[in-house]
């Protein structure tokens, strides 16, 4: 399969299952018989994800991606057979870091929830094509890596504007917004990909959907209060009291 398929997610799950390094073998840049250059995204995936891993305190040589063409199999073997005496080096993942199981389970595990984040907020960066080895080390900081998990977004939709018109549940692409009839949105944050869909499309007369950078969300109301209060109704009731 083209080098292009190999998503993040997949590094992630072979790290989860105890696999100690991961080689991907890609072909050449600029020579893809489809023109789809699928193994620019997988460079950049690698560059992001070695970043990522630094950031999680594991050592980004477990990670290596190869360009070849089938017909250079010296280089496979001469690539994989380096690759493997360099894992064997560094031991089996998280104990040559010094990381028990738990913490490593558990590094793993909050960075696999983030993955629809991280393609959304590094989108243009991971479909760019870069033009030498020399932007390879700068393309992704340290810093920027930083940044991008201390500033996680999330979407919260305040029960107090939401009138429950289910504009963002039908355009939700994860199906994370929890509609019920007669009662406020929810937004499933363990389903939320941080797209910020449902932010775009609330209707401006209602701006119930906040953004939160960086800073937990607040917990949903219990079932018993997410009954919806309509603005016109309310205004209604304002004007008789008056």
């Amino acid at each position: 399969m083209c080098s292009g398929r190999v998503d993040m997610g997949f590094v992630l799950r072979a790290f989860s299952n105890g696999i100690d390094g991961v080689f991907i073998g890609a072909c050449h840049l600029n020579e893809c018989n489809y023109i789809a250059h699928g193994n620019y995204h997988t460079l950049n995936m690698v560059l992001l994800f070695k970043r990522i891993m630094e950031h999680m305190g594991l050592n980004p040589e477990r990670l290596r991606i190869q360009f070849m063409s089938g017909a250079e199999a010296n280089i496979f073997v001469e690539s994989s057979n380096d690759f493997i005496k360099k894992i064997k080096t560094l031991g089996p993942l998280g104990n040559g870091e010094g990381i028990n199981k738990d913490q490593l389970k558990s590094r793993l595990a909050e960075i696999a929830k983030l993955v629809p984040y991280i393609k959304v907020a590094k989108r243009e960066k991971l479909m760019a094509r870069l033009e030498s080895h020399d932007q390879y080390d700068t393309y992704f900081t340290k810093e920027e890596i930083d940044t991008l998990f201390n500033e996680v977004v999330s979407y919260y939709i305040d029960p107090a504007k939401c009138q429950a018109c289910t504009t963002c549940f039908r355009r939700c692409p994860a199906d994370a917004i929890i509609s019920v009839k007669g009662q406020i949105h929810i937004v499933d944050q363990e389903k939320c990909l941080k797209c910020g869909t449902c932010f775009e499309v609330c209707p401006p007369r209602f701006a119930a959907v906040t953004k939160i950078v960086g800073a937990p969300v607040p917990p949903p109301p219990p079932e018993d209060q997410r009954a919806v209060v309509r603005k016109a109704k309310e205004k209604e009731e304002t004007v008789v009291q008056a």
